[in-house]
């Protein structure tokens, strides 16, 4: 089955706006890791009181809290860069999919977000409603929490 190029562009757009908000939010996990842990540093004087030393493991424990989220963000941007966004008629890593009227990019879990007038909302391969898609084309159904859905479209 062809699919038309306009949906190539689309997946284009959508894999750029993935890309641009998972930025986002590594930079933003950055900058507060980073925030965090020059606050964590204590100054050159000789003499630091507890206040002083509590408010500065404070700050390192904060610093080392955002650790987890630059990680994770930073695995996203590199899962999105590596994935192949090409039209697919079939649910693989990638792929567009759309049920109930929802559209969905399986590729990592993100919150929903807009792109060329739709709303989407990113998929991990390791979520259990991927491994109920997964395969599938146009107008096949899957069950899921105990509904059986019918598959809308995949590109």
């Amino acid at each position: 089955m062809p699919v038309k190029t306009d949906k190539a562009a689309l997946k284009q757009a959508i894999r750029a706006r993935m890309l641009a908000l998972e930025e986002g939010e590594l930079a933003t996990a950055r900058d507060h890791a980073a925030r965090f842990l020059g606050e964590a540093r204590l100054d050159d004087r000789e003499g630091h009181d507890n206040s002083d030393i509590a408010e500065s493991r404070e700050s390192a424990d904060l610093a080392a809290a955002f650790d987890g989220p630059v990680h994770a963000h930073q695995a996203k941007v590199e899962a999105i860069e590596a994935l192949d966004f090409a039209p697919s008629d079939q649910v693989a890593p990638g792929a567009v999919v759309v049920f109930k009227g929802r559209r969905f990019v399986v590729a990592v879990s993100t919150a929903a977000f807009e792109c060329a007038g739709e709303s989407y909302m990113g998929i991990s391969t390791q979520s259990p409603i991927y491994g109920a898609l997964e395969g599938l084309k146009k107008g096949e159904s899957f069950t899921f929490n105990g509904r059986k859905t019918k598959l809308e479209d995949v590109f």
